[in-house]
C-alpha cells in the first residue's frame, strides 16, 4: 500500500459540507473512525444538520444522541439497539424501506448522498477493495455520492462478489479497528421446538434463508441431518457457517450461483468473517441483487424463513413495530416472502415463539394500534410456533383464524376463540375446517 496516500480521518470529513446526507457502511463493519472525527468537528461547531442512512449498525451511535440534535439527525433503514430509544424519543428516525430498494433511493435519487462513508479491505493487486462484510447498498452509496470516504482497514475480509475499484474513492483513510462481532446465540427450548418445526418443512435440494439469533440458530440445528440445501439470504451468522462446513449446504442444487453461498452482509464471530476471507464459494452482493424477488425465484425450492412480532387471526404479519413503538425495520421480509413463493416448489415460512419473554400472546385478534404490517394477509403462507406449522395460502378468514388458534399458546386459545367470535359472528363456532 505504499503507492496509496491516505488522509487522517479529521481530514477526510473536513470535507463533507453541511445540509448534506451521509451513507454509512452498517452492521459489523460501520466506519467509527469517521463517526468520531464527525462528531469532533460537531464539537467544535464547524457541521451542522447531517443526515445518516445505513442499514442497522452495531456500536456506538452518537449521531442519533440527543446532544447532537439539530446537527445530526439519524435515518436509519433498519433500527438495531442501539438507536431504537433515540428513535422513539424523535432524536432519531426510521426511514421505512424495503432493504433491496434502499439502493434505488440513491441510484434514482430520492435521497441525494453528498457523502458515502465505508469501511474496505486491502486492495488486491488490481487496485480492488471489496466492502466485506457489509456490501448492502454501499455500492450504491459509492457509485451514488458527490464525496467518498473509504476506511481501509485489515480487518475487513477481502470477500469475493461485487467489488469496488480505489478509483472511486476522494479520501483514503487508514485505520486498524476490529469488526464488531456477535457471540452464538444458543437457542431457548421453545426455540429448539419451533426449530424441530421449521425444519420439517425444508427438504434436500432446497435452497434456503433466514438471518441470526438463536431461533435461526434453533433451526440450523434441526437441518444437520439435511443434504445438499442451498443459501441465498440478506445474512448470515455461526448456525448456517456450521451447515456450510458440514457440507449440508453446498449449493450443488441451486439453479443460480451454483455452489456459491450468497449473501450481502453478515453479523458473527470472527471465524464468520475469516472464512469469507478470499473464497470464491462466497459471494457477497448488492442488496439489488440478493433481494430481488425475481432472484430470489430463480433457484426452485426456495424457503424463506423469517420472524414476527405479531400476528393477527387473519394473518397479517407484523415485524417492524411492536404498537407505536418502532423495533426494527421492514427488512427484507417482503422480498423474500415473494420471491420464495414465486420459486417453483417454495415457500414463505413465519417462525416465532407464541408468546414474548413477558408472557404477552404473540398471535392476536388484531395487531396493535400503529403496529405496521409487513406481510400483508395475502402474502402469509406457513407460520410456524413451538405448537406447530399450518398453512394459510389458500385460506378464508374464518379457516385462517381456526388454524392460527391451533397454534397459539394453549393458555391463550380460549381467550382468541372468544375474539374470533366476537369479530366473525355467531356461526364461528358452526364452522370446521
Amino acid at each position: 500500500m505504499s503507492n496509496i496516500h491516505f488522509v487522517s480521518a479529521d481530514e477526510a470529513v473536513s470535507h463533507i459540507p453541511s445540509h448534506c446526507h451521509v451513507h454509512l457502511s452498517s452492521v459489523a463493519s460501520v466506519p467509527h473512525c469517521l463517526i468520531q472525527a464527525l462528531c469532533r468537528r460537531a464539537d467544535a461547531g464547524d457541521v451542522t444538520d447531517l443526515h445518516f442512512h445505513h442499514f442497522h449498525t452495531e456500536g456506538p451511535a452518537p449521531y442519533s444522541e440527543p446532544r447532537y440534535e439539530g446537527i445530526f439527525f439519524e435515518q436509519g433503514f433498519f433500527v438495531g439497539p442501539n438507536v431504537r430509544a433515540n428513535v422513539n424519543a424523535g432524536y432519531a428516525d426510521y426511514l421505512p424501506v424495503h432493504l433491496g430498494e434502499s439502493q434505488k433511493l440513491y441510484r434514482e435519487g430520492f435521497i441525494k448522498l453528498g457523502a458515502a462513508l465505508v469501511n474496505v479491505s486491502l486492495p488486491d493487486a488490481q487496485g480492488r477493495v471489496s466492502l466485506g462484510t457489509s456490501v448492502d447498498c454501499s455500492v450504491a452509496a459509492v457509485e451514488s455520492a458527490d464525496l467518498v470516504i473509504g476506511v481501509v482497514n485489515p480487518n475487513v475480509p477481502y470477500a469475493h462478489g461485487d467489488l469496488l475499484s480505489l478509483d472511486q474513492f476522494d479520501y483514503l483513510v487508514q485505520d486498524d479497528t476490529p469488526l464488531v462481532t456477535a457471540a452464538f446465540a444458543e437457542p431457548t427450548p421453545t426455540e429448539v421446538e419451533i426449530g424441530r418445526n421449521c425444519a420439517a418443512l425444508v427438504e434436500d435440494g432446497d435452497c434456503i434463508q433466514m438471518g441470526i439469533g438463536a431461533l435461526p440458530n434453533a433451526l440450523a440445528a434441526q437441518l444437520g441431518g439435511h443434504k445438499n440445501l442451498g443459501l441465498h439470504t440478506e445474512m448470515f451468522a455461526d448456525g448456517l457457517l456450521r451447515l456450510i462446513k458440514a457440507g449440508v449446504i453446498n449449493g450443488a442444487c441451486k439453479k443460480i450461483d451454483t455452489g456459491k453461498v450468497v449473501a450481502s452482509f453478515l453479523l458473527g464471530s470472527q471465524e464468520v468473517y475469516s472464512f469469507i476471507n478470499d473464497n470464491p464459494d462466497v459471494l457477497m452482493k448488492d442488496i439489488k441483487y440478493t433481494n430481488d424477488p425475481w432472484v430470489i425465484a430463480r433457484n426452485p425450492h426456495m424457503k424463506a424463513i423469517n420472524s414476527a412480532t405479531e400476528v393477527d387471526l387473519t394473518g397479517q404479519i407484523s415485524a417492524d413495530s411492536i404498537g407505536m413503538r418502532i423495533f426494527s425495520g421492514t427488512g427484507g421480509q417482503l422480498e423474500f416472502v415473494k420471491g420464495a413463493t414465486m420459486s417453483q416448489g417454495g415457500k414463505s415460512i413465519t417462525a416465532f415463539a407464541s408468546r414474548t419473554n413477558k408472557g404477552k400472546n404473540k398471535i392476536v385478534s388484531a395487531i396493535n394500534p400503529g403496529g405496521g404490517i409487513v406481510t400483508p394477509r395475502a402474502d402469509a403462507h406457513w407460520i410456524v410456533t413451538e405448537y406447530g406449522a399450518v398453512d394459510l395460502y389458500g385460506k378464508s378468514l374464518q379457516e385462517r383464524a381456526k388454524l392460527l388458534i391451533s397454534i397459539a399458546h394453549p393458555d391463550d386459545r380460549e381467550m382468541l376463540d372468544r375474539e374470533a367470535f366476537d369479530r366473525f359472528g355467531p356461526h364461528w363456532h358452526n364452522f370446521s375446517i
